[in-house]
């Protein structure tokens, strides 16, 4: 055991929030790839043991094996021993708060994917185009009306995939800035700016504080079920409201979880990721020169933004029976935690994994997930990137940092909160 068993200094950077706002969760991952890539964190009297999995291959294996490894019989982010009891006498003992997709396995999970990917599927997005393209011709002119200077997080890469999401959802503009906040509340519920104030030392408050942020949540879309039952519309809000599964209805609380993860997960990931992209291009001005004068790198600038960014940092899984890997013996029930961030930086898959370059192929990063829970989104998100720096790069002459960028303090989703920028028209 004394092999396999992470020490405890390194186990306790994985659950520390603020390890994920600098260099020292990449460190962590690091000392792990190269000295025990698939070990366990023990940190008895806290967080149940859960196994760690750093290497990209290993990753790629577990994914690929959604009957061997659960996504909803545990807590499917990492959750400590006093919250997750907590979250089952809330919820009668479930270890969920919500039921979306992330939350399922089969058969409910292919089932209810099916319900709206189709929305998401590259023939569909593609006549969203022309649309999504003037959202962000409105971001960038409003980008040059700074006058040179700005916080692109907060004016340009929070709020323009949001009102993308939006626009498909059937989300009201107004309604937006309620959105926004939710999802900083939901996603950055540990960090001093961004989540409602309480003590993150206490898992019971925070239990309670990310149960008040989804009954917000709830309450919001309640009303928009009722409305697009009455009024149906072309939007992704009627099919939600009005979707059948085997003949009946889905339950107003499986509803209601697929529109937070809809109007979560489909601004919030991709935001990091295109302020990921524009920190990298500030950091190297070579990379900037070559992507504007080669549009055709735009698509290899976004990969590997989505790649360096990892917004989702990790997802657990649960294993269903006895099974072995890296030569390894995980027992029916252990718990596992998957480290995307880790595998997109595993040197055997990634030369200079350190380094961002937009020209880096192939990207096999794992950032949209693998297997049967590959992110629904990532089409749209990757189209949303790309059209935001066609459009942008040809209007910049030259990028610069303006200050000190932040990223947010959160273990399982994180990215850029504040990225000040200096730029000249071009």
């Amino acid at each position: 055991m004394s092999a396999i068993r992470i020490p405890d200094e390194i186990s306790w950077a994985l659950v520390d929030p603020t390890a994920y706002a600098g260099p020292r969760i990449h460190e962590t991952y690091k000392w792990l790839r190269a000295n025990n890539p698939l070990g366990v964190a023990d940190l008895a009297g806290h967080y149940d043991p859960f196994w760690v999995v750093t290497k990209h291959a290993d990753i790629l294996d577990i994914s690929r094996q959604n009957a061997l490894f659960h996504s909803g019989d545990r807590p499917t982010t990492l959750t400590s021993q006093a919250a997750d009891a907590h979250v089952r006498k809330m919820t009668g003992g479930s270890p969920h708060l919500v039921r979306s997709l992330v939350q399922m396995d089969a058969p409910d999970h292919p089932k209810y994917r099916a319900l709206t990917q189709a929305w998401f599927m590259p023939n569909n997005i593609k006549g969203l185009e022309a649309r999504i393209r003037g959202i962000a011709r409105g971001a960038v002119e409003k980008m040059l009306a700074t006058g040179g200077e700005c916080d692109f997080v907060r004016d340009v890469a929070m709020l323009y995939p949001l009102h993308v999401i939006m626009e498909i959802l059937g989300v009201p503009a107004e309604d937006e800035p309620r959105m926004l906040m939710l999802t900083q509340e939901l996603f950055g519920s540990a960090d001093p700016d961004l989540g409602r104030k309480v003590d993150v030392t206490d898992p019971m408050q925070m239990t309670e504080a990310i149960q008040a942020v989804l009954a917000d949540f709830y309450r919001y879309f309640a009303k928009i079920t009722a409305e697009r039952r009455a009024h149906p519309r072309d939007d992704l809000a009627t099919v939600i409201a009005n979707s059948m599964l085997d003949g009946a209805p889905i339950s107003e609380f499986e509803a209601l979880s697929y529109y937070v993860i809809v109007a979560t997960a489909g601004h919030d990931t991709t935001s990091s990721s295109t302020a990921g992209a524009m920190w990298a291009l500030c950091e190297n001005p070579g990379e900037f020169a070559q992507v504007k004068s080669d549009p055709a790198r735009i698509l290899g600038l976004v990969d590997e933004a989505v790649r360096w960014t990892t917004p989702v940092k990790h997802f657990m899984r649960s294993a269903t029976s006895d099974t072995e890997l890296r030569g390894r013996k995980i027992a029916k029930g252990d718990w596992l935690m998957l480290c995307y961030a880790s595998g997109n930086r595993d040197e055997d898959v990634f030369p200079d994994p350190g380094i961002f370059r937009s020209d880096r192929s192939p990207n096999r990063h794992l950032s949209f997930g693998y297997g049967g829970h590959l992110c629904l989104g990532q089409h749209l998100a990757k189209m949303e990137m790309r059209i935001l720096f066609e459009e942008l790069l040809p209007r910049l002459s030259s990028v610069e940092l303006a200050g000190e960028p932040r990223q947010s303090q959160a273990v399982f989703v994180n990215g850029p909160k504040r990225l000040p920028i200096r730029f000249a028209a071009a």
